[in-house]
């Protein structure tokens, strides 16, 4: 938090004649606690910053700033802040004329964070603050700050991917329940019991898709805004294994196609099991609809290391053409899809945040076989409220 402490504003950037903070040791005064003092340089600030002073006169602009708007620092020193500065709202009309911090009501004490746009139709972010003498006194200084737009697109535009991501899988689901119930309301006496059966078991399948695509958008919401809860108890790795394995097979997977390797007497385990089996599942089918050959899974004790104490390592790996050493970094991602099979793109990321919820790590790699290799790591141990 910058602050001053003195009471004089000694911040001056103009770096056409050099640095003066560095040439005379100038900067702003900020308060570190129990009455330290450190000099921080307004380049240093991550955002742009625009000072001007009582008269409205620009004293200060720093790299950030500069660089937002195109203009360098040094011709913004000593200009008016209107033409430093020169702000537009969304209707083209000048900003400072409309909030007119100089001449308007003295109760105010700043501007929210508004879009605005600068010459050449810019997009900026701005607040701002005004430094008064007193409560509804005159105005000292004006402090401006400038933050791009760019964070703010990438979020628009995940969340405009989101969108159509949840329509594009609701709609062929939510068409195909439509489309039969409404021919067995029109048609009833016309079908078969087992034409009957069939069809009912078909919405109940896409019934089954919507639900769990619901889950899975509930789940991203509380992973990004840390909210996942985790219920643990003990759960036996290895069995849970087992049973992901049986329902693939139930559902008409061979059983020659799945590889077990699982270790006897592993670690004690507390973790979430509805939680854990998320993750199982999301793996399991990722390897069968996404991978080739035979899907091995291995369930094995991880030793302690220096970084990490004693756990329960999984690895699932398949044999199919695995995934490009230049996409590894993106696997975690919201979205990512290896291949055009379908999936909303947003298991692996549920993975990862499920695994980490848990203290335990996920990485992804080449098999032996040439496939993708999964692995995660869950830390082993009894919850401390049970100690």
């Amino acid at each position: 938090m910058i602050a001053r402490s003195t009471g004089r504003w000694t911040g001056r950037v103009g770096r056409a004649r050099g640095d003066p903070y560095r040439e005379r040791g100038e900067g702003m005064d900020t308060a570190v606690g129990a009455g330290e003092l450190a000099r921080v340089h307004p380049d240093d600030l991550p955002d742009g910053l625009v000072i001007a002073d009582h008269r409205g006169v620009v004293v200060c602009c720093n790299a950030a700033a500069a660089r937002l708007t195109g203009t360098p620092a040094a011709e913004a020193l000593g200009r008016p802040i209107e033409r430093a500065l020169p702000l537009e709202d969304q209707d083209g009309r000048p900003w400072w004329r409309l909030t007119d911090p100089y001449g308007g009501l003295a109760t105010r004490t700043g501007q929210p964070e508004r879009n605005l746009l600068l010459p050449g139709a810019r997009e900026v972010l701005v607040s701002a603050r005004y430094v008064r003498a007193r409560p509804s006194g005159e105005l000292l200084r004006l402090v401006v700050s400038l933050r791009g737009t760019e964070a703010r697109q990438r979020i628009e535009r995940g969340n405009a991917e989101l969108i159509a991501t949840v329509a594009h899988e609701l709609r062929s689901p939510l068409t195909s329940v439509k489309g039969f119930t409404a021919t067995l309301l029109a048609r009833w006496e016309r079908f078969t019991d087992e034409q009957k059966r069939l069809m009912l078991q078909t919405v109940d399948s896409d019934a089954d898709r919507v639900t769990r695509l619901i889950t899975e958008l509930l789940d991203v919401s509380r992973i990004d805004s840390g909210r996942l809860e985790i219920r643990r108890q003990p759960v036996a790795l290895g069995e849970a294994v087992r049973r992901r394995v049986d329902a693939l097979v139930n559902n008409g997977q061979t059983a020659d196609r799945f590889h077990l390797d699982i270790q006897e007497d592993l670690p004690n385990l507390w973790a979430d099991p509805d939680k854990i089996d998320q993750v199982l599942v999301n793996l399991l089918e990722n390897a069968v609809r996404h991978g080739s050959g035979r899907v091995t899974i291995e369930v094995h004790r991880a030793p302690a290391t220096r970084t990490r104490q004693e756990g329960t390592a999984v690895t699932v790996s398949d044999e199919g053409p695995g995934i490009p050493e230049d996409a590894m970094q993106r696997v975690f991602t919201r979205f990512w899809r290896g291949s055009e099979r379908g999936g909303t793109g947003l298991g692996l990321y549920i993975v990862k945040g499920i695994v980490e919820a848990h203290g335990g790590t996920v990485t992804v790699g080449r098999s032996t076989g040439g496939g993708a290799r999964f692995r995660f790591i869950l830390p082993a141990g009894t919850p401390a409220f049970l100690r």
